[in-house]
């Protein structure tokens, strides 16, 4: 490829521009020094390690393995309000849920990246249940688990944990790619991630890394440089329908991944990173499948980023290096 196009996003319908030939241009844009962390295993300054007093004047307990809370300052609260606007014009209505942090371990000093296998497989469980305990509640109709990872995707603390946001409607990001998904499903029979993997796994030139249940992979729309999806073989609609063979992989897949990102410029690597499921009002959703996103920012170095301005924001999302680079460059460092 060496000339622009544009690749269709299947999930949620957007175009991406490709070019190509913009990659050797010169950059003359910020840059700074990428910091190496000290390794610290325990911060009494930090309010996500054990035995810590949290802001809200709650003293975690001496956790030795993952551990969850209810969020002390959460964008979503409780209860059904009644209220809203019939103003068509200025548009509102109330919207209820809760928000959890999950500390992933009590060594501060480790990121995903530095945990095994088997060190994620139980974050992994978590995730797992904390999806079946929300999901089964009337008043919550989606769950969305994240990880904001590193100064530059806004994380607040760099102790090594994601969040839970269980809401009472389904957001904008699950509504779209839900539209898209039955879609496909209607006039196909077949989910369209199942679809999809299959077309990547037979082509190859975009796989990052694999196992026996799970697939990362850099989508052939990829907006971000080194943006990830990682896809479970065979199509379940939500963590809770995994096995533990399956929820193993997943946190396999999420070691090896993680870690590709830290070798490729030598830095802790920043991403957001989320994980989309069905909506959990109580329907089947057979058209979804889980799936989780990494958008991580970093383009040419440990201090160059990408930023998402000018065109991207004004009219589409475009990028420079191609999705089959990238994900050759991972899949090398796997």
């Amino acid at each position: 490829m060496s000339r622009p196009e544009r690749r269709l996003n299947l999930l949620t319908g957007d175009w991406v521009l490709v070019s190509p030939q913009r990659v050797s241009r010169p950059w003359q844009g910020a840059a700074s020094e990428a910091a190496v962390p000290e390794r610290v295993v325990h911060d009494p300054a930090c309010y996500l390690c054990a035995g810590v007093m949290r802001a809200g004047g709650v003293r975690n307990p001496e956790y030795e393995g993952v551990y969850v809370f209810d969020n002390d300052y959460p964008a979503l609260l409780p209860g059904q309000v009644e209220g809203g606007s019939d103003d068509p014009l200025l548009v509102r209505e109330p919207e209820a849920g809760l928000c959890r942090v999950i500390c992933y371990t009590p060594d501060h000093s480790l990121t995903m990246a530095g945990m095994s296998p088997g060190e994620i497989e139980p974050v992994v469980e978590t995730w797992t249940a904390q999806f079946t305990e929300l999901a089964a509640r009337a008043d919550i109709g989606a769950v969305t688990i994240f990880e904001n990872r590193g100064e530059m995707m806004g994380a607040s603390n760099p102790h090594p944990h994601g969040q839970i946001w269980a809401q009472q409607h389904v957001p904008n990001e699950q509504v779209r790619e839900g539209d898209r998904q039955r879609e496909w499903f209607a006039a196909h029979g077949e989910t369209l991630l199942a679809s999809y993997l299959r077309r990547e796994l037979a082509a190859a030139e975009r796989i990052i890394c694999a196992n026996e249940t799970f697939v990362a992979l850099v989508p052939f729309w990829a907006a971000w440089p080194f943006e990830a999806l990682v896809l479970p073989r065979r199509s379940v609609t939500g963590m809770d329908e995994l096995t533990s063979t399956e929820r193993a992989g997943l946190a396999d897949i999420l070691s090896r991944l993680t870690r590709a990102y830290d070798r490729l410029f030598e830095v802790s690597f920043p991403y957001t990173m989320g994980f989309h499921q069905r909506p959990t009002d109580g329907g089947a959703h057979p058209h979804v499948t889980l799936h989780a996103h990494f958008y991580p920012p970093l383009l040419r170095s440990a201090s160059v980023r990408k930023f998402m301005v000018g065109y991207e924001m004004l009219a589409m999302p475009q990028r420079d290096l191609t999705p089959e680079e990238a994900a050759a460059r991972l899949r090398d460092l796997t």
